[in-house]
């Protein structure tokens, strides 16, 4: 499916019918695909400084984290689940979360959500036609881990051009 750009919270059912998603829809749709494969359906968060917020669908198996991710920047997809934490599992996204002047920017991270926790007050999600902001405003407001200390993030260095334009395979502005 290929990237939109949008001010959106689409279900599964919508993005199917719409056959795109930015990141945030494409981890609910993710997710909702995970919970029907016997996994729970479970989304983190994160967070950026001068850049935006990026969702993750995690999953685990046989003891170990991967990643579900919809990006416009080559670096922030899949990830097997190889990760012995959701720590590890979430630096490994590190280098490759960039903004467009190639700073680094990842700076926290999410505990995972179950989105079965919303089946009781919003029945029907993962078909509804509506949007569903009521996932990301909880997905915001919840605590996130830090992941460098400010010393660190005022000493990050800028990534290189090639760096920066191998993240940008593929990205699109529309």
């Amino acid at each position: 499916m290929p990237y939109h750009l949008a001010d959106t919270a689409w279900s599964p059912r919508r993005v199917l019918g719409k056959r795109t998603a930015h990141c945030l829809e494409g981890a609910i749709f993710a997710a909702a695909a995970l919970r029907v494969l016997g996994f729970p359906p479970l989304l983190l968060d994160l967070e950026a400084v001068q850049d935006t917020d990026h969702v993750l669908a995690v999953f685990r198996l046989r003891g170990h984290w991967g990643a579900i991710a919809k990006s416009n920047f080559s670096g922030l997809r899949y990830r097997e689940p190889i990760y012995q934490s959701l720590r590890e599992l979430v630096m490994s996204y590190f280098e490759g979360y960039v903004n467009l002047r190639g700073d680094r920017t990842l700076r926290a991270f999410s505990r995972p959500v179950n989105l079965a926790r919303f089946d009781r007050t919003h029945a029907g999600w993962m078909t509804s036609a509506d949007d569903l902001w009521f996932i990301p405003m909880h997905l915001v407001g919840i605590p996130h881990t830090r992941l460098v200390t400010r010393a660190m993030a005022r000493r990050l260095s800028r990534v290189d051009r090639r760096s920066l334009a191998a993240g940008l395979v593929g990205y699109r502005e529309h």
